[in-house]
């Protein structure tokens, strides 16, 4: 700092906290977040094995960080998180929950009607949930 005084140089510097969430909007990844996902894959390939082991099996991940879906911020960036992208990267999983998609677990289009339906189709199904997902309150009434 004192060498940049010295020479008279215009120079910003910008502090950014260590993240895997990739919850940073001004950054287009943040540091490990393509670790992160990666592991989510293992734990997602490893229940898709278990669940397609059993009938009607189904195999349960759940990923840390909330926030996890698109956001669009105040410069209209866009960032995403684990869940979604461990989803995206992923042609093993049927159903992704996350908190910022309320939904109901009961009654036509509920996450029991939905889980019948697919394996009546399929036979076996993985669910990932993010942290948070399923915890509204009024869904729950």
């Amino acid at each position: 700092m004192h060498e940049i005084r010295r020479r008279g140089l215009k120079v910003v510097v910008a502090g950014i906290r260590k993240t895997i969430d990739n919850d940073i909007p001004v950054i287009d990844k943040s540091f490990d977040f393509d670790n992160a996902v990666e592991e989510a894959q293992h734990a997602i390939n490893a229940a898709h094995v278990e669940s397609d082991s059993i009938e009607n099996g189904i195999g349960l991940v759940k990923l840390m960080g909330r926030y996890s879906v698109l956001l669009f911020t105040f410069d209209f960036g866009v960032t995403w998180y684990i869940a979604m992208y461990g989803t995206l990267a992923s042609r093993d999983v049927d159903c992704c929950l996350i908190p910022e998609s309320p939904f109901y677990l009961e009654g036509p289009g509920g996450l029991f009607d939905s889980i019948e339906k697919r394996l009546k189709e399929n036979g076996h199904m993985v669910i990932v949930i993010a942290e948070g997902a399923g915890q509204q309150r009024e869904l729950w009434a």
